[in-house]
């Protein structure tokens, strides 16, 4: 999966931990009261990047950009936790804004680029898929890059953690939310894909999958 100096533990107001893989660098950041993580992902051949979910603390986010220049910003979902930067840092580096339709217009700018389920997003001269999540909001998205090297990097937003999916509320919302994850995720990819979420320590679907049917009994 590339750089073994990568761990995925980061915390509020400490550096980034950076991953470089072979065509992409990934830099994860955890900001503001929420411990949320934003995630820039670097095309190492052209420079371009884009941020996924300016959740707060812009002046960190900005300092992550360093100047180098910003493409897009993806929010994963509406939740105010995970756009509360956005604005600025759309306005500071003139970035194109990135979201499914179905939660695009809870977030406080207007969203350049709409994005549905199997969407592609450029990073440079890479792409992340877009693979739409029903049930944690109407519109949350996971973003999937697949690395030509292999490897297979998930970007899941609220949707899934270490230990379950995300919050719903309701139970149609959760049967949503998981046979989403089941079917689109966990039935697609293999189990060292590398999955990063939008709070606290990264995962792997082959450390969650032995837990799935645990999750639906428990019904959160």
């Amino acid at each position: 999966m590339g750089d073994v100096n990568y761990s995925g533990d980061t915390r509020v107001g400490g550096p980034a931990d950076v991953r470089e893989l072979s065509e992409l660098t990934i830099s994860k950041l955890a900001v503001g009261p929420m411990d949320n993580n934003a995630y820039l992902l670097r095309c190492r051949r052209s420079s371009e990047a884009v941020l996924i979910d300016a959740a707060d603390e812009a002046d960190r986010l900005l300092d992550l950009v360093d100047g180098a220049g910003l493409d897009r910003i993806i929010t994963t979902h509406r939740h105010q936790d995970h756009w509360r930067a956005l604005a600025e840092v759309a306005g500071a580096t003139g970035a194109r804004t990135v979201a499914h339709p179905l939660d695009g217009g809870e977030l406080p700018v207007s969203v350049d680029e709409p994005v549905e389920h199997g969407a592609r997003v450029k990073v440079g001269e890479c792409e992340l898929e877009v693979i739409h999540l029903r049930g944690h909001t109407p519109g949350s998205i996971a973003l999937c890059y697949e690395d030509p090297h292999g490897g297979t990097h998930l970007f899941t937003g609220d949707s899934l953690f270490p230990g379950g999916v995300g919050k719903t509320w309701s139970d149609a919302d959760f049967r949503s939310l998981l046979a989403d994850v089941e079917e689109r995720i966990f039935a697609r990819f293999d189990d060292d894909t590398w999955v990063y979420p939008g709070h606290g320590r990264d995962t792997t679907l082959g450390a969650e999958r032995p837990h799935l049917d645990e999750w639906r009994e428990r019904g959160w």
